[in-house]
């Protein structure tokens, strides 16, 4: 019931946040020059389309993608023209290496441009190369992320995802990268309609064999029109299954591994997925990135030719944004604080001063009585209980936001 009530509020609330102002011309403040923020930077183009997908992706075209990196790289300019640094870098897609070479190129100008530290990039098992590993090696990356989602061929095939290998040579392959970095993290996604409990259980075997340094396994997210799409291809989703597989990997994962956030299992400290966690602001830049910054947060234009048109043009290619209330910004980091599992309180009152409890009060409250957080020294904690809380208010965060990219992919030209 406690589930049900949570996922029901934790929808409308994070719809209402991420309505993007109308009428307002979207601008950014001038930045202060210091690193303590996240760059965000998204390739949109893919070798395939995955149904269950909501990012801002097509279909990789050679020439337009080779344009469309030379623009990252302008638009990285931009920002540093601002007045803006950034000590980590992440770097999403899509399929961000389906071009290495201009990867390669983009990540050494970054570091060139600001005072990066740490570099998280996202790949897929077919690009686990020699060729694809030394680029990413050279550019000095510390963490690769790799897309897997499961081992199970049958589901792989329904997912459209076994062009990219099969279960055991996609593990064969995570083997082999043993070392190769300082993390390698492992995606995988549960609930997914054609999972079975069956399938759940050898995938988690694969996984403690093979033993890579993080885990992130992501419940289904959905928007409402991929909802649609993954249904006519995939089946119908279920979440009154969500809670028994979520506890389940837990219950494995948890005997060799920490909880690094709600839904991320890692053997050392490292930069996770959820650079939200990590960073309390960040930039987005690319074709369709999301980006939260001075209480804004913004996006950048959807159409990738408009985006490197505006760009050419010596143009931050922003679409819309929002100025969040001091409210929204406190529980904002009230939930993502608490996704990583920990909250420092007098952080937060630093940052909010004497209103902090009269913001969060009674949010606070109703975890605690929940049995969701404790209480220990000045920090909030979430409790086993809680963290599943915590998964699903994220699932709910991220497809708020989803379902604001198709807000503005169906209103581009």
């Amino acid at each position: 019931m406690i589930e049900t009530i949570l996922s029901a509020a934790a929808k409308k609330e994070f719809s209402r946040a991420i309505r993007f102002d109308q009428g307002r011309e979207p601008s950014l403040p001038p930045g202060d020059g210091k690193p303590d923020r996240l760059l965000y930077v998204h390739i949109p183009f893919c070798e395939a389309l995955c149904p269950y997908c909501s990012f801002n992706r097509v279909l990789f075209d050679e020439s337009l993608c080779r344009r469309y990196f030379e623009a990252l790289g302008r638009e990285m300019g931009l920002y540093r023209e601002a007045g803006y640094d950034f000590g980590g870098l992440y770097v999403g897609g899509g399929t961000p290496t389906v071009m290495i070479d201009e990867l390669e190129k983009l990540l050494l100008r970054a570091r060139d441009t600001f005072s990066i530290r740490e570099i998280s990039v996202e790949t897929n098992p077919n690009h686990l190369t020699d060729r694809h590993v030394a680029a990413l090696q050279r550019a000095g990356i510390q963490r690769l992320s790799v897309g897997v989602q499961s081992f199970d061929d049958t589901l792989l095939r329904v997912m459209g995802r076994d062009r990219y290998g099969g279960g055991d040579e996609i593990a064969g392959r995570l083997a082999e990268m043993e070392g190769r970095f300082q993390t390698l993290n492992v995606d995988m996604m549960f609930n997914m309609p054609s999972q079975t409990a069956d399938i759940l259980e050898k995938d988690l075997a694969v996984l403690l064999k093979t033993g890579p340094a993080q885990i992130t396994y992501y419940p289904l997210m959905v928007s409402d029109s991929t909802r649609r799409r993954v249904e006519h291809t995939l089946g119908r989703v279920d979440y009154g299954r969500e809670r028994r597989y979520y506890s389940r990997i837990s219950e494995r994962l948890g005997e060799r591994y920490r909880f690094a956030s709600a839904w991320c299992f890692s053997r050392e400290e490292a930069m996770i997925d959820e650079y939200i966690v990590d960073y309390d602001e960040y930039a987005g830049l690319g074709s369709g990135s999301i980006g939260y910054m001075h209480g804004i947060c913004y996006a950048n234009t959807f159409s990738i030719p408009a985006y490197i048109e505006t760009v050419e043009k010596g143009r931050i290619p922003l679409m819309a944004s929002r100025s969040f209330s001091m409210r929204d910004r406190a529980r904002y980091d009230f939930v993502m604080k608490l996704f990583g599992l920990e909250l420092d309180l007098q952080s937060l009152k630093e940052k909010y001063g004497t209103a902090l409890y009269r913001l969060l009060w009674s949010d606070i409250a109703a975890f605690v009585l929940a049995g969701g957080l404790s209480y220990d020294d000045g920090r909030l904690h979430c409790t086993a209980r809680g963290r599943y809380f915590w998964v699903i208010m994220m699932r709910e965060f991220f497809t708020a936001v989803n379902n604001f990219r198709d807000f503005c992919m169906n209103r581009m030209p």
